[in-house]
């Protein structure tokens, strides 16, 4: 699957989210990992579960009468794609208008962007 081809409903997202922690799980074990109080039905979980990895991201095997599941995409890969469809979108594929949107319309801190900059200084020495 192409890096770009990544694109997840919040729902799915907070499932990997919770499968990349795990590593593997079963629906059983990402219920119970699950990292709000609402939490959705076993059948819900299975169904996407069943169709992230007919989207080729995940790999199931059988262990017993469960399915266990593991991810064949990172998360760095699925927020690269995530992120560069959003500014596709939203910034007309530019980068830059991101970033003023972000320290304009946003609540950044100082601190943030005092990271931001040492992280910019660190990545321009490369």
């Amino acid at each position: 699957m192409s890096k770009k081809d990544i694109a997840l409903s919040d729902s799915q997202f907070q499932l990997m989210s919770v499968l990349w922690t795990l590593e593997q799980a079963s629906v059983t074990d990402i219920l119970e990992s699950w990292p709000s109080a609402k939490k959705p039905a076993y059948t819900t979980i299975g169904t996407v579960l069943s169709r992230l990895e007919k989207r080729g991201l995940l790999i199931s095997e059988r262990r017993g009468r469960e399915k266990v599941y593991r991810a064949l995409v990172q998360e760095s890969e699925v927020r690269r794609s995530m992120v560069s469809n959003m500014v596709g979108t939203l910034f007309a594929g530019n980068p830059q208008a991101l970033l003023t949107h972000l320290i304009k319309e946003t609540d950044v801190t100082p601190e943030d962007l005092k990271a931001a900059q040492d992280l910019l200084n660190k990545e321009t020495k490369k």
